[in-house]
């Protein structure tokens, strides 16, 4: 039986900083009902991405901000409940974009049908979603790895940075792991398939992680910016290419005015012009006409199990906020998903 609120997170206030409990509320409202070619959605699985800070943010970005008491965007794989559509039925399951809320209104062709035998539907929000996405096409197209190359992938142990390596190594490369702590380390080497996996949390990082390396970076997979980007710049080899997707050290920092400390612009920007590195930052839209090719190769290493996955799953909408905070801090482990309570 269908309740008769829908629970949803709003974005109360702009964060300063990390976002705070007091930047978001939840909210019960009324559950909307679907119009013509319109379905009625539970949502499943709500997907929180590191993405979600920027758009908190009331600045110039590649995207439009979550207005002021608005709900919270993201990926959903959600359950058509009631259908107005001749395409869906009540029991389909899609891939959707409703959002941190249990239901939603949705157009027909705003969403996709999902087959729950191919895969488990919470993959489409992760290895075989944005996430894989982004890691197949900005390695493949910007950082063209070659049989023999190293490359390096900070957060190796997310959705993205995992999925990385591992096609890193299906494409004959060395790959090398940055992640956060000896189980995420472990787990990138020992389950993911890694040649080696540095904790950028130790004393000896930088050390470290030039041993891991011992004929240089040749593609280096950027996810996190930081102390992180400090420690790889030195180690990169000429014409290397660096696929930037995510800065998530610096999400927090104001986008108008410079941090403080010492300029390190400097060196990366002579390293840029005598190693004549190939920096380029991206989204994954930038490449949707790959989408079919990223599904058909990416399903068939997942089939062969060339491909893993891990998921970490919070349950309940109530605790959207808090993991959205902690994958902020680095603490989830794998792709972070809320399972919605039915």
């Amino acid at each position: 039986m269908t309740p008769s609120k829908n629970r949803r997170i709003v974005l109360a206030a702009r964060p300063q900083g990390e976002p705070k409990d007091s930047d978001f509320r939840l909210e019960e409202v009324d559950i909307p009902s679907p119009g013509d070619n319109q379905v009625l959605l539970r949502n499943l699985y709500l997907s929180l991405d590191p993405y979600m800070r920027g758009r908190m943010n009331a600045g110039p970005s590649y995207a439009a901000p979550v207005e002021l008491n608005c709900v919270m965007e993201g990926g959903t794989v959600s359950e058509v409940v009631e259908s107005r559509s001749s395409s869906l039925s009540p029991g389909d399951v899609v891939l959707s974009y409703a959002g941190w809320q249990e239901y939603a209104v949705a157009a027909d062709d705003m969403v996709r049908k999902l087959d729950p035998a191919a895969a488990s539907v919470s993959t489409a929000l992760g290895v075989l979603g944005m996430p894989g996405m982004t890691a197949y096409t900005g390695l493949l197209n910007i950082g063209q790895p070659r049989q023999g190359e190293t490359v390096v992938v900070a957060a190796a142990a997310g959705a993205v940075g995992s999925a990385v390596g591992q096609i890193a190594k299906i494409k004959g490369c060395r790959a090398v792991g940055i992640a956060g702590g000896p189980d995420k380390c472990g787990y990138v080497r020992n389950e993911l398939g890694f040649d080696a996996c540095v904790d950028h949390k130790g004393s000896s990082f930088a050390h470290e992680l030039k041993a891991a390396c011992p004929n240089g970076v040749d593609v280096y997979f950027e996810n996190v910016g930081g102390a992180v980007l400090k420690a790889v710049v030195p180690l990169l080899n000429k014409f290397a290419r660096m696929p930037v997707c995510g800065l998530i050290a610096q999400y927090n920092m104001s986008i108008s005015a410079l941090p403080s400390g010492p300029d390190w612009s400097p060196v990366l920007m002579a390293s840029a012009l005598m190693k004549r590195l190939t920096i380029r930052g991206f989204i994954v839209s930038d490449f949707e006409p790959q989408r079919g090719e990223f599904y058909r190769e990416m399903s068939a290493w997942f089939r062969e199990g060339r491909i893993k996955h891990r998921e970490d799953v919070v349950e309940g909408i109530e605790n959207a906020v808090g993991a959205f905070q902690g994958l902020l801090r680095g603490r989830n482990f794998g792709k972070l998903l809320v399972r919605m309570k039915r």
